[in-house]
Parts: C-alpha cells; sequence; structure tokens
C-alpha cells in the first residue's frame, strides 16, 4: 500500500485513534490492507464454549486515521439496521474532528438517536487499573447487551505495554466496537473485537481476554 494511503488512513492525533505524530514515519512503513472492505462478520474462531454469543454486523475499515469513532458507531448500528449511516454522516454528527471524536458520550448519543431509543448509557471507568465494581459491571453490560442483540462500543488506551495483536509499539487512542463474549472451558472469560483500525491487515475481530479488555478502557468509557 502507498505511503499516501497509508498516512490517509492512520493520521495520528493524541487523543484520537493513533499515537503520538511524532511516531507516524515508522506507522506509515506498516500495511494496512483490505482499505474500506466491506464484510458481514461471524466468529472467525474455533471451538466455542457453549456460553458464548457472537452478533452479525457489517464492517468497515476507518476511512480516515481519525475516524475511529465513527466506524466504531457504524459497526455497532450495523447490528440492528441493513444499511446504516456512511462513516462521514456519523463524523458530522459526532462532532470528530482530526483530534478524533472528543468522548464516549457523543457515541451513546449518536447511537440512541440513530436507533431511536434511549437502551444505550455512557459508562465511565476513571479507575486505572479499574475497581471490581468497574469491572463486573462491564462484563453484565457485555453479557446482558450482546444476549439482547446490541453491540458496545468502547473509548480505549493502550500503551506499549498493554496492546491488542499487532498494534504498533506506541500508545493508541482509539474507539472499538465489542460484538461478542465466551467463557472457555477453564472459566475464562472473552470480549469479541471489531477493530476499524485494521491493524492486523485481514479485516477479522480478535478475541481478546476480558482482563485485557476491562484495562484497555480506563480513564475512559464505553457506551452500553
Amino acid at each position: 500500500m502507498m505511503r499516501r494511503q497509508l498516512s490517509w488512513l492512520l493520521w495520528l492525533a493524541v487523543g484520537a485513534c493513533g499515537p503520538a505524530a511524532e511516531d507516524l514515519d515508522s506507522l506509515l512503513d506498516q500495511d494496512v490492507a483490505h482499505l474500506g472492505q466491506v464484510i458481514g462478520q461471524a466468529d472467525p474462531s474455533a471451538a466455542l464454549t457453549p456460553t458464548q454469543r457472537v452478533l452479525r454486523y457489517s464492517y468497515q475499515v476507518q476511512q480516515t486515521g481519525y475516524w475511529c469513532g465513527p466506524a466504531s458507531t457504524r459497526i455497532a448500528l450495523s447490528v440492528r439496521m441493513a444499511s446504516p449511516p456512511s462513516q462521514a454522516t456519523l463524523a458530522a454528527q459526532l462532532g470528530t474532528t482530526t483530534a478524533g471524536t472528543n468522548h464516549i458520550g457523543l457515541v451513546t448519543g449518536v447511537l440512541n438517536a440513530t436507533l431511536r431509543t434511549t437502551y444505550y448509557e455512557s459508562k465511565w471507568m476513571p479507575n486505572d487499573p479499574p475497581t471490581a465494581a468497574q469491572r463486573d459491571l462491564l462484563w453484565r453490560d457485555i453479557v446482558y447487551d450482546i444476549d439482547r442483540s446490541y453491540a458496545l462500543v468502547a473509548n480505549i488506551v493502550a500503551p506499549a505495554s498493554n496492546h491488542p495483536p499487532c498494534y504498533p509499539n506506541y500508545t493508541i487512542y482509539h474507539y472499538v466496537t465489542v460484538v461478542g463474549y465466551k467463557v472457555d472451558s477453564a472459566g475464562n472469560r472473552w470480549a469479541l473485537v471489531a477493530d476499524p483500525a485494521n491493524f492486523c491487515g485481514d479485516s477479522k475481530p480478535c478475541w481478546l481476554t476480558f482482563n485485557q479488555l476491562a484495562t484497555l478502557i480506563p480513564p475512559k468509557g464505553y457506551s452500553a
């Protein structure tokens, strides 16, 4: 992929959808494939346990480096809508700028307005690490919402020491969509995340341990 295309995808602004701007050149050397690809996603992994649920949704890679908020919002809406708004429309509604989408409350408002509901609420996790009560609420929200065919949108901060797979070696400020959960045979809890940045280049969702997801959200929040 050409450097100009990567620059367009991975516009890196602190607090938006990537690391600090001084790390741009090294990130531009990393290929992010399937730009703008739209696919109906189901669970890509094998051997799911009976305690699991995965939603169907329409996936798009974020169309600019700072549209992770609009792209994650669109993925969540696609669970409930056959034709969700475009990323550009959602970016305008969210007030997204080159600095990103300001906070998760904006996502909550657009989700509710678009779906004509009051279902979604903003849940804040200011404590880092999160408290036991915040972790318990996050898991309850994941199970409750996914069981009712609602995806969650999470605003995350991923330092180099706590990265999901394929993330570049910098602190990433980002939005992602939670589209499934499972509990494995050992009792470990997992969340399925659709990531609009597509760092792995395969347009597939990724299973994160619940413990990791719970530590990525602080000091931000999520819509559930």
